[in-house]
């Protein structure tokens, strides 16, 4: 849930759980950093080592799109 909205609760939470290649230490801290800034992303856990990504967001306020985007611009790659 949101500190600042409460945007989760209640809402309809979505949490994607995969897989990345191409996370470095540092672009995984500003992945997760990309992606908290975006509006309804509530939570994110990286595991550099081994590309394990956990997020969880609202989709009525963050299109997957918007998402996946970020991950592009870090040259991080999603196996979903």
């Amino acid at each position: 849930m949101c500190k600042e909205c409460g945007c989760g609760e209640g809402a309809g939470v979505t949490r994607l759980q995969f897989t990345a290649n191409g996370y470095t230490a540092d672009s995984a801290k500003i992945v997760e950093k990309n992606l908290l800034g975006l509006p309804g992303v509530m939570y994110v856990h990286i595991h550099a080592h081994d590309g394990e990504t956990t997020i969880d967001y609202n989709p009525g306020r963050t299109k997957l799109t918007e998402i996946i985007g970020v991950f592009a611009k870090n040259d991080v790659e999603p196996l979903l």
